[in-house]
């Protein structure tokens, strides 16, 4: 009897368990993001898009529990961001199971967006009526036009913000918060700390024959202070907005802030906040574009090395730090050597490795050190580190990955020269 019991208990908890299981959501697919320029946009799935990251609110294996078909709907005017906040689902764990309790889904939102959304629907539908009103913040620093196949030629306007600015802090309040789902490790900023610029991107868009602006991104840089009167604008956050990445706005926005720094005679250089791989890259092709122009990085001068002459021309005239300066001449020596020619691609490679190897050299004293104070156990788990082998095929590899994105910045500045 004890043991049909306790198969009974098992299987009775077993199935309770699976029936736990199908109350458990993906939040990256239950929170629905929409920028919202037209009423129909409101119903319409092909306008909506999702996080990249939710684990700041949900934890890291980012699922919500307690709840079927659930959707967090988190959408906003295009322009202003004011925001319509909702969330629906099919049945609730509370209604089938006593004693469970699921997940506070919309007080965890609620951390992070700001006060004024409106939960109705036709509420923020009428907010759209203001649309026309907003007027992008700041002052104009650039504008461009990307060809769309769709729409045509669309005009997009870059402006430099303070906090000052009447309605900027609400706005930026709102703005912020896609850092949450599209950057990793992103956090809000002390908006109070007046070293903060933001640039912002705004597309200009016809309704109903008046001109109206919707967000497209921005950035924030911070303005660490160098001795003895310089300053360092260090990037923190940059985002383009999930409907309008892949069109070229980030190299727009990024050349944009330098060439805004380089007319500040008191910027010593340019610099970012931990910078992800992709922004690394975006940065590359920036820079690349901005010095391939200069005379000490003309073509006849990159076989000759990677000189003083290009420090110094990269930091005076574009606010380039040495460290950056010396990629982009890796950069464009690439795109000036002949493949072809055995004796040019050595040259270039002996080059590139000599400055790979600065890591491995250092690493290499380091362990030569350890090797006299470590006890014969502990060097062996180290020795690794010091075959000779071992760091020629490390060395090979970060070499044939630096040329593989060398190359595809090299296309990208042939296709918009």
């Amino acid at each position: 009897k004890c043991f049909i019991f306790l198969m009974i208990r098992f299987l009775l908890e077993n199935i309770s368990a699976k029936k736990l299981a199908e109350y458990k959501c993906d939040t990256n697919e239950a929170i629905c993001l929409k920028l919202v320029r037209f009423p129909e946009d409101v119903d319409d799935d092909s306008t909506t898009f999702h996080p990249e990251y939710s684990h700041q609110l949900f934890g890291d294996d980012e699922v919500a529990f307690g709840y079927k078909g659930l959707q967090m709907k988190i959408f906003y005017t295009a322009g202003n961001l004011s925001t319509l906040f909702k969330v629906k689902y099919s049945s609730k764990v509370t209604d089938t199971f006593d004693c469970v309790e699921p997940d506070d889904v919309g007080g965890k939102i609620r951390e992070i967006i700001p006060a004024g959304f409106t939960s109705s629907t036709d509420d923020f539908i009428s907010l759209l009526e203001k649309e026309a009103k907003f007027k992008p913040f700041g002052t104009l620093l650039h504008s461009y036009t990307i060809h769309n196949e769709e729409a045509g030629e669309l005009t997009y306007q870059i402006h430099k913000a303070d906090i000052t600015c009447p309605g900027f802090q609400e706005y930026h309040e709102r703005l912020q918060t896609f850092l949450m789902w599209f950057i990793e490790t992103a956090s809000f900023i002390d908006t109070d700390d007046d070293r903060w610029d933001y640039f912002l991107v705004f597309e200009k868009y016809n309704k109903d024959g008046e001109t109206l602006y919707a967000t497209v991104g921005y950035m924030t840089v911070y303005n660490y202070y160098v001795y003895p009167d310089k300053t360092r604008p260090r990037v923190s956050q940059m985002l383009i907005l999930p409907p309008f990445q892949g069109e070229g706005h980030g190299s727009q926005l990024l050349e944009a802030i330098h060439r805004f720094y380089c007319s500040l005679p008191k910027v010593q250089d340019i610099t970012a906040e931990d910078p992800s791989e992709n922004y690394v890259k975006l940065r590359d092709y920036v820079l690349s574009k901005l010095c391939q122009n200069l005379p000490s990085f003309a073509a006849d001068k990159l076989p000759l090395g990677f000189s003083a002459d290009m420090i110094k021309e990269a930091q005076e005239k574009l606010k380039i730090n040495k460290k950056h300066a010396r990629r982009v001449y890796e950069i464009l020596r690439l795109r000036a050597t002949d493949m072809s020619d055995e004796d040019q691609v050595k040259a270039y490679r002996l080059e590139v490795k000599k400055r790979l190897f600065g890591p491995y050299r250092k690493n290499q004293r380091e362990l030569a050190k350890m090797k006299k104070c470590l006890r014969p156990e502990e060097l062996v788990s180290h020795m690794g580190q010091m075959d000779t082998q071992t760091q020629q095929e490390e060395l090979e590899k970060s070499y044939q990955h630096a040329v593989e994105d060398y190359r595809r910045i090299i296309e990208r500045l042939a296709s918009h020269a």
